[in-house]
């Protein structure tokens, strides 16, 4: 697979740099890349055009700090640069990009027969007697629909539930804190973007994988379980997942790796589980995870559509409907289009206010790739 021998690149930047073929005009601009590469209906330069800004240039909106850039079609590389400073083996945090993986994950388990979808969530504390939160599925939790309390709300920062969470009183067992949470609206029908339900999502994992076990037996089960059926077979090198005290994975923002295994993973979604010729992740679970849930159109299993909605962190009606993608806080962007071949990662630190630049710079990049 192309994608393969590109991704274990050896060739330091200033030697890949040359893949480019850049004229002579275009040699000081060329050194930035590591890769650079047309495809058919896109040429090198025009390429070039879109992506630059994104680095920052005199006539471009601001779009903040883009730290890497990568950008694979038909699973080739075609376009690969950092800022000053990072460069292929930088980890970078992508925050709630940590929730597609950990969406991911709960297919594997889901395929294993290890959990049902449609089932009541297994989740101990929600099994006393009139206790409604019961009936909570984990189809809810995954579509962000759970009718738990669990706003997220950052600031300030005295009634922030995710900070007090991180941070606080919950930080010891984050899945105990958001499980803790009551019920505020009849579950299943109203979407809340919530770390807090990722994170109960990964507490269920924990506890599938280690049951009862102390957060030794549950950071060790998780580990081996990610190593053996995740990051060992799609190749994650950098892959740094952080846990609590309790032993569970903080699978709602704190994952580290690099802009390639950013990439691997996108490739793993475009391809509907399969990476090096291997079913990875079971094709049917994409039939779920990538379909709109009944309370958002924008948002699928604990990944964003790119679809019209009150709420959506993509770009609906600037690039292609069928669009999918992780995204993080200041700016972390993995995003897929099936339709396109093309997987682009963006990483960086955004402000607020430049996000919405942000987004029309990627929309654009996006649209300029032919489909077919």
């Amino acid at each position: 697979m192309r994608f393969k021998s590109l991704c274990r690149w050896g060739l330091p930047l200033a030697a890949a740099a040359a893949l480019a073929g850049p004229s002579a005009s275009q040699e000081a601009g060329a050194a930035r890349y590591a890769v650079l590469k047309g495809v058919p209906g896109l040429t090198a330069d025009a390429l070039r055009s879109a992506v630059d800004p994104l680095f920052g240039q005199p006539d471009a909106e601001n779009v903040g700090e883009t730290q890497a850039l990568l950008i694979l079609h038909r699973g080739e590389v075609v376009a690969e640069r950092y800022a000053p400073g990072y460069g292929p083996e930088s980890r970078f945090h992508g925050w709630s990009i940590a929730r597609t993986v950990t969406g991911l994950l709960m297919g594997l388990m889901v395929s294993d027969g290890r959990l049902a979808l449609d089932d009541p969530a297994p989740v101990t504390a929600w099994r006393q007697p009139g206790d409604p939160r019961a009936a909570i599925t984990l189809r809810e939790l995954m579509q962000m629909r759970s009718g738990l309390q669990n706003a997220e709300v950052w600031e300030p920062a005295r009634r922030s539930d995710p900070l007090e969470m991180l941070v606080g009183e919950g930080a010891a067992d984050q899945a105990a804190f958001a499980i803790g949470k009551p019920l505020v609206h009849p579950h299943g029908r109203r979407f809340a973007d919530s770390t807090a339900t990722s994170m109960i999502l990964a507490g269920i994992l924990g506890e599938t994988l280690a049951p009862g076990g102390d957060a030794a037996a549950r950071h060790a089960a998780m580990t081996r379980f990610i190593a053996a059926r995740f990051t060992g077979p799609l190749g994650l090198d950098r892959f740094v997942a952080e846990y609590d005290a309790r032993g569970t994975m903080i699978g709602g923002l704190l994952m580290h790796m690099s802009a390639r295994d950013y990439a691997r993973i996108g490739e793993l979604i475009r391809l509907r589980g399969r990476a090096d010729g291997r079913q990875i992740v079971s094709d049917k679970w994409f039939d779920f995870m990538l379909a709109p849930s009944p309370a958002n159109p924008a948002y699928g299993g604990q990944i964003w559509l790119n679809r019209a909605s009150g709420e959506t962190m993509l770009f609906p009606g600037e690039a292609r409907p069928d669009i999918v993608g992780a995204v993080g806080n200041r700016g972390q962007f993995l995003l897929v289009s099936p339709a396109q071949g093309l997987t682009i990662v963006r990483l960086g630190n955004t402000g607020a206010d430049e996000l919405p630049a942000l987004r029309r710079a990627l929309a654009g990049l996006a649209r300029r790739f032919p489909a077919g």
